[in-house]
Parts: structure tokens; C-alpha cells; sequence
């Protein structure tokens, strides 16, 4: 089987996996990120091949929707794989892909670093951010039924990973606790400059938002 075929029955079981899964992290995000992947692969020295698995698989089954459980995403992925026949060196860089791509509230040391890595959450982090970030913000948090901005309740940016996953606070916190925060922290020279606009984005709807907010706008 070859790598264009590979890739395209991965893009199906994706398509299939994600089906009916939260509209922050269905298949269109998915898509969202292999395309923006793809994009910084043209800019840096990486194995193509390699970032389009990851990207495809590295939300396969995110923890948060189930129960905190990751090995769950990793284990799904390497049994596709394998099923395919994918060379083990090639799964085993896919399963630290995904193992390392999350923010896990900014505070956990990444214990494993690839230029395909780099590409694939500069990626993902891009979707996180600007209109589309916060389109996927706010999703997220209607889907936990979370409250829209509460002024008592004070971001925390010093969250330990446990206290970032099992956190309730209001969607706006999520912004000063991980949105605003990924522009500093893009891997890539290209990551960076299109982190730069949509971070400026973001920025404009919150002064808009708390202007509102208060009744001045």
C-alpha cells in the first residue's frame, strides 16, 4: 500500500471515528489541521508523510471526552496503523505525536520533541486560536454548559495538568488560561506569523466583548 493510500483510508476512519463527535473536535477541525500542517510542512524540513498521520490521528479520541483516559487516542491509532501495515518506526513516531501534542494547561513538560511534532502543534494550536478558536471556545463550553464570563472568578494560570483538566471555570477564563498564551509558544518561524494576526484577533473580540459586557458598547 503506498503512503497516498495510507493517508486516504486514515482520512476515512477519522471521518468515520469523529462522526457526530463535538463540533470543536469533529472531522473538520481535524481537516482544519492537516491542511494548516501541510501548509508549515512547505517551510520545514519534516517528514510529510509522517505529519499527515499525525495530524490526521491526534485527536482520534481526546482524553476530555473520555474521562481523562490517554492512552485511549494512542491505542486506537497504533491498532489502525498496524491493520495497515504501517512500518513500526513510523507508528511509534505517530504514538509520541499524539502523546505530546496537548497543552495540558502549559505547566507539564514535553517529554518528547520532532520537527514533525513541532509542525503538527503549531497546527493544531493555530485552530485554537483566532475566529475559529474562539468559535471553538465557546462550543466547548455550551457543550459543558459552562458559564459565558463570571468577574469573581479569576483565571488561574499556575493550574497543575489535573487541575487543568477537571477545571469549570467560565469560557472566557480559558482564553487568559490557554488561548492567549499559545502565541509565545509556536515552534515554527511560519507558526508564529500566523499565530501573530489571529492572536490580535483574539484581543480586539475581548475588548469588545467586556465593553459589551458592561453596557458602553
Amino acid at each position: 500500500m503506498t503512503e497516498d493510500q495510507i493517508i486516504s483510508k486514515t482520512i476515512d476512519f477519522v471521518k468515520d471515528t469523529l462522526s457526530g463527535a463535538e463540533g470543536g473536535h469533529d472531522w473538520f477541525h481535524i481537516e482544519r489541521v492537516l491542511k494548516n500542517a501541510q501548509s508549515i510542512s512547505k517551510e520545514e524540513e519534516v517528514d510529510f508523510f509522517i505529519v499527515s498521520l499525525g495530524a490526521l490521528l491526534h485527536d482520534i479520541a481526546d482524553s476530555k471526552f473520555y474521562d481523562g483516559d490517554e492512552t485511549i487516542g494512542p491505542k486506537m491509532a497504533a491498532d489502525f496503523l498496524r491493520n495497515l501495515q504501517v512500518e513500526q518506526a513510523v507508528i511509534d513516531h505517530v504514538i509520541k505525536i499524539i502523546k505530546n501534542i496537548s497543552f495540558k494547561g502549559g505547566n507539564v513538560d514535553q517529554k518528547f520533541r520532532s520537527p514533525e511534532l513541532d509542525v503538527i502543534q503549531d497546527a493544531d494550536r493555530l485552530d485554537a486560536i483566532g475566529a475559529i478558536g474562539i468559535a471553538r471556545c465557546f462550543n466547548y463550553g455550551g457543550f459543558k454548559n459552562r458559564t459565558l464570563y463570571d468577574p469573581e472568578i479569576i483565571p488561574n494560570l499556575k493550574m497543575s495538568k489535573e487541575e487543568y483538566k477537571s477545571s469549570t471555570s467560565p469560557t472566557i477564563n480559558h482564553f487568559y488560561e490557554k488561548l492567549l498564551l499559545l502565541k509565545d509558544r509556536m515552534n515554527t518561524k511560519t507558526g508564529r506569523k500566523l499565530a501573530a494576526e489571529r492572536h490580535q484577533f483574539m484581543e480586539q473580540f475581548l475588548e469588545q466583548f467586556y465593553k459589551e459586557w458592561e453596557g458602553k458598547s
